[in-house]
């Protein structure tokens, strides 16, 4: 038991040159092929598009007559977003369309563009943990008896 108790002191006291562990090795940082692939942009942009159109069939007449402190009605329940956004905006349906016909192109330039940042990003977010564990090494431990 006193050998047991020996051995487990001095295993602790060691403990600062076991906490040292060795630098990772330097990886390239490679961007996902989902990000790169111009096909994974035109299927997030197409679904976009069947998104949209789901949402517009979204029922919000119930909704909305008890958010205005009123029964809802037979026609209330039957509104949809569609009919709500038309009562404001003759154009509504149309303005929705154009938006969602461009989220493909816009979607495909924005994964291209993080496509290209990502590895400079991951880079300097690796220098900057880098950084913060070279500033962290050196402070005192909290529950270091003090003298």
């Amino acid at each position: 038991m006193r050998r047991m108790l020996l051995a487990l002191t001095l295993l602790l006291s060691a403990t600062p040159a076991l906490a040292q562990q060795p630098a990772p090795l330097q990886q390239p940082i490679g961007v996902p092929p989902e990000l790169s692939d111009p096909r994974m942009a035109e299927r997030l942009g197409q679904m976009t598009q069947a998104l949209g159109k789901a949402l517009l069939n979204l029922p919000v007449g119930e909704l909305e007559a008890i958010a205005e402190g009123r029964q809802p009605t037979a026609a209330d329940r039957r509104r949809t977003v569609r009919d709500s956004g038309r009562e404001r905006n003759p154009n509504f349906e149309r303005d929705v369309q154009q938006q969602l016909s461009q989220a493909g192109p816009t979607m495909e330039a924005s994964m291209k563009a993080l496509s290209t940042a990502l590895p400079a990003m991951m880079q300097s977010l690796q220098q900057a943990g880098e950084a913060l564990e070279r500033a962290t090494a050196n402070m005192p431990s909290p529950n270091y008896p003090k003298r």
